[in-house]
């Protein structure tokens, strides 16, 4: 069975985050393993390329630059390098560049290219099931990424949100006789709802909790930074969400007593209420094992990275939020990892 220092599960921004910080403390690439089955930069690179970001474009490329072994100097003349640093973009502007910074780190290190399936702590040393192999790791950091949540509607026919905020995709949905309920008020609801109104969609019955929250720049902060509306779709959801909406939408809080007849005259639904950590690699020792979600520390050796695992932080009102972006990643990633390279079993 092979040994190694490092173990990184999840090729996604997290995980490439995790071998590149890795590497520049130190570790070697040969004694890091890094497993995905795919090594396509994740979720955001096989579903969310036709995402508007509610990041500006000088994040992405500090993420790219924070790593020397990224080689970002050195890397093709990506459109990101041309865009206005103070924008916004599609996520896939973001993402081809990622997937060269994984395909050049790939090389470097042990990749695996299989489903991490189980953890087991023996000897000091983490046992990683791979299938039909194993490796032995003195440490693993898991940036496994998260999924959709979903709601229990069962009469409604979902329309998966990697669909929904694709414009390409959802065009060839055939919406021309739905009525179509978008549950929530978050970046994701907002662009689903814009690319609804692009379709022949009949109508569209946006159901919400509470008003929309915008992000406020207060200098060195901001102001809802992680819940708050940015961008685009801030502008969007002001004009038409908090302004006068389209002749196609109408909106309902939950607690509106025309709810449920409301809700009976969709035909298709589409859940943007956040995401649920993915399911970790099963862990029979510690079958409750739960992230600090300050330090990322899930057990001895074991660390939680990203999307899945998120930094909760806290601003100077003293509103609570998880921290969730590639530069949030790197940066909580600097302030952590010299603590994990001590946390081992």
């Amino acid at each position: 069975m092979k040994s190694f220092e490092w173990t990184v599960i999840g090729a996604g921004p997290a995980g490439i985050a995790a071998v590149g910080k890795l590497i520049d403390g130190g570790v070697k690439p040969l004694d890091i393993a890094w497993v995905d089955p795919r090594f396509q930069v994740g979720d955001l690179g096989e579903k969310w390329q036709r995402v508007s970001s509610n990041t500006k474009v000088k994040l992405f490329t500090k993420f790219l630059e924070e790593c020397d072994v990224f080689r970002f100097r050195m890397a093709p003349d990506f459109k990101i390098k041309h865009l206005n640093p103070e924008a916004t973009c599609l996520l896939g502007e973001i993402a081809a560049p990622l997937k060269w910074v994984s395909d050049h780190l790939k090389v470097a290190v042990h990749p695996y290219e299989a489903q991490a399936t189980t953890l087991s702590l023996k000897n000091q040393q983490w046992e990683v099931g791979l299938g039909s192999e194993a490796i032995q790791s003195k440490n693993v950091v898991l940036a496994i990424g998260a999924t959709p949540k979903k709601l229990n509607f069962p009469n409604l026919e979902e329309i998966p949100l990697e669909t929904a905020l694709n414009d390409q995709l959802l065009e060839k949905e055939n919406l021309g006789n739905d009525t179509v309920a978008v549950f929530g008020s978050s970046h994701s609801s907002m662009i689903v709802l814009q690319n609804l109104l692009k379709t022949s969609v009949k109508k569209i019955l946006n159901f919400y909790r509470s008003p929309n929250k915008y992000a406020l720049y207060m200098g060195d902060w901001i102001l809802f930074d992680n819940t708050g509306l940015k961008g685009e779709s801030a502008a969007w959801a002001r004009q038409h969400i908090d302004g006068t909406w389209p002749e196609r939408l109408k909106r309902y809080p939950f607690s509106d007593p025309n709810f449920q007849k409301e809700l009976a005259s969709c035909t298709k639904v589409v859940y943007t209420v956040g995401f649920s950590p993915r399911t970790p690699p099963k862990t029979a020792q510690f079958p409750d094992l739960v992230c600090n979600d300050r330090n990322g520390i899930l057990a001895p050796g074991l660390f939680g990275l990203g999307i899945a695992y998120p930094e909760k932080v806290e601003d100077p009102f003293g509103n609570e939020e998880y921290n969730v972006g590639l530069w949030k990643f790197m940066t909580y990633l600097s302030k952590v990892l010299p603590l994990w390279m001590q946390y081992a079993p």
